[in-house]
């Protein structure tokens, strides 16, 4: 039996913190289809787990301050184009993914 992987683990834990948020659905709501395995608001993602890291939508502005910072990068869905508005958090950043999911949601729900 493989250990369960860490970064899966903390995803469930955050999922479980805010699927009781308003217009919150869960990995699995939607078939399997891109954003299956992501948290949406109203039907927008605006967090998931890719590569074993938090990836959030955030106001372009924000991302550019994180990635300046150090704490991750432009996230880059496999197109070669990094998305302005997407970070994918340095799985050695000591950020709280509640924290930056719960700017993520209140950023798509604006």
């Amino acid at each position: 039996m493989t250990d369960p992987d860490p970064a899966v683990e903390r995803f469930a834990e955050l999922v479980e913190e805010l699927e009781p948020l308003a217009g919150v659905t869960g990995p699995g709501a939607g078939g399997r289809r891109f954003g299956s395995d992501a948290l949406k608001a109203d039907n927008r993602i605006f967090a998931m787990l890719s590569a074993g890291r938090l990836v959030v939508k955030l106001p372009r502005a924000r991302v550019d301050e994180l990635v300046a910072a150090g704490e991750g990068e432009h996230y880059d869905a496999g197109r070669g184009r990094p998305m302005k508005e997407w970070l994918a958090l340095d799985p050695a950043s000591a950020l709280a993914w509640e924290q930056l999911a719960r700017e993520a949601y209140a950023f798509v729900r604006r």
